[in-house]
């Protein structure tokens, strides 16, 4: 992808968008693709926040049944099966099994009808889609990670899974193909206003220093839990916390809902990239929003009721190869738990005329993205309809996509990269893959650090050997180099639970 502050610098466009996480990487790629002159500028990396610490899934969110969110239920599930089609490299089907122990707070009978309602409110889905009964010794059979004392039955129910922050870079990747400007690491530092109404914004180049004008007819502010911020401390959202825990593998592939003993919540366990993902916590979060931290206390929450229910493994801190926490955005809610507030999605437009997002999630941000782009060519007189509904992802290749995947599977591991590293490089890439395949053919050694990249936690030697490629191949001095590495070493301490505990 291009980089080029110029192409911003003092010009005019018909929307500037601030925030280039899910919702501003789907609003840049829909207004784009209806004909507007669009920028997006990130202050971070894209996705760089909420959008890449999500739990990676793309679903329907069937625990927001109890909260008797149908609305949401059906809109999210509406929008996996679409996604399923259109971006079958992205985004993947993906089981669950939902055990049920004598002291469950969710039974069969409850699961019975939560489960039935989940598939009606999918719609017409193929059978191998519906939600199936286990008696407990067969549940067992197909998770034995699982202690068997207590287990009356099972259930398992299907959903999706992706990469989120993939997610996001293939569309801001789409975005600038079809002329929209795309800028990280661009920070938005104060509005431009004529007689009060928003006109443009002055943006700082975070790697240069380098400051320009930029006019916009609409401003629309996508940034997650910075919203508050661009909107003078407006009291539009309420933050919550979650963490993640990447562990070793124990599952193959499918995945588990579970509820814990203490609190009642919710949570996963779930094979990612050849490790397992544990989490999510949710707590009310008023701290600092540039520099989340993960406390002992949450770390040791998703241990405990994980570890309360395996029994071919206990997993302790000395386990966790990483772990990551980021902030859910809420409409503003009293006396209710995070867990309980709904995750729909409201657009907020200020004194200003600033256009704000506010809640969502990561399955529903391409239906609410398209809300937000039809009052952008509302206000602009613009008649175009929403062009993203149906519209096959900018990186999925041509043709049947299993029989793209077989082929290319195979020319992957022709090349010496392993079959679990290809297949989650196809995951990654798409079509976009025989570009590394390339790389791999002028350098063969490459295939060997596949799965360093994908599947193994980074040693230092390896960062410096990692930084010397990359100066070579973007023609880095050795200050540069060294900061870079610094940088990275850093975001690879944040991860490190000796550093936030």
């Amino acid at each position: 992808m291009q980089r080029d502050f110029s192409q911003i610098k003092d010009q005019h466009f018909d929307v500037l968008i601030c925030g280039g996480g899910i919702y501003g990487a789907w609003t840049a790629y829909d207004a784009g693709l209806r004909g507007l002159k669009v920028a997006v500028v990130d202050q971070g990396d894209w996705a760089c926040a909420t959008s890449s610490a999500s739990s990676k899934l793309i679903h329907g969110g069937l625990r927001y049944l109890e909260s008797l969110d149908f609305k949401l239920v059906h809109k999210t599930l509406a929008e996996r099966q679409m996604l399923l089609k259109t971006a079958p490299h992205r985004v993947w089907p993906l089981r669950f099994g939902v055990p049920v122990y004598k002291d469950s707070r969710l039974g069969s009978f409850r699961l019975n009808i939560g489960l039935s309602l989940y598939d009606f409110l999918a719609g017409s889905v193929p059978k191998d889609q519906h939600y199936r009964r286990y008696t407990g010794t067969d549940f067992v059979e197909r998770f034995p990670c699982l202690d068997s004392t207590g287990l009356k039955a099972g259930y398992t129910y299907f959903d999706a899974q992706t990469d989120d922050a993939r997610f996001v870079l293939e569309l801001i990747d789409g975005a600038q193909a079809i002329g929209t400007v795309c800028l990280n690491y661009c920070k938005v530092t104060n509005f431009i206003e004529n007689n009060g109404q928003l006109c443009g914004a002055e943006i700082k180049d975070q790697v240069t220093g380098e400051t320009a004008k930029v006019y916009a007819a609409q401003l629309v502010n996508t940034t997650g839990q910075w919203s508050a911020g661009l909107q003078n401390k407006h009291p539009s959202a309420r933050l919550s916390k979650g963490i993640h825990l990447i562990l070793p593998k124990i599952l193959e592939t499918e995945a588990l809902l579970l509820t814990a003993k203490t609190d009642g919540r919710v949570f996963f366990i779930i094979p990612w990239y050849g490790l397992t993902l544990l989490g999510t916590t949710d707590r009310d979060y008023d701290g600092d929003i540039d520099h989340l931290t993960i406390e002992a206390e949450e770390v040791n929450y998703l241990l405990s009721e994980a570890n309360r229910i395996l029994k071919t493994v206990k997993w302790t801190e000395q386990d966790i190869i990483g772990c990551y926490a980021g902030l859910r955005v809420l409409k503003p809610s009293v006396n209710i738990s995070p867990s309980r507030i709904s995750r729909d999605w409201e657009l907020i437009t200020s004194q200003n005329g600033l256009l704000s997002s506010i809640g969502g999630k990561l399955t529903s941000a391409r239906e609410d993205a398209a809300s937000i782009v039809d009052t952008l060519c509302k206000n602009l007189g613009v008649n175009e309809s929403c062009k993203t509904c149906g519209k096959s992802f900018p990186w999925l290749p041509a043709g049947d996509y299993q029989q793209w995947a077989d082929t290319t599977l195979k020319k992957a591991v022709a090349l010496g990269i392993d079959t679990e590293s290809a297949h989650w490089l196809l995951r990654r890439h798409g079509n976009r893959v025989s570009g590394v395949f390339e790389l791999i053919k002028q350098d063969t050694e490459l295939a060997e650090r596949i799965p360093l990249l994908i599947l193994s936690k980074m040693t230092r030697a390896e960062l410096q050997r990692l930084a010397g490629i990359a100066a070579k191949t973007l023609d880095w001095d050795d200050e540069k180099m060294n900061k870079e590495r610094e940088l990275c070493s850093g975001a690879i301490k944040s991860a490190d639970l000796s550093t936030s505990n």
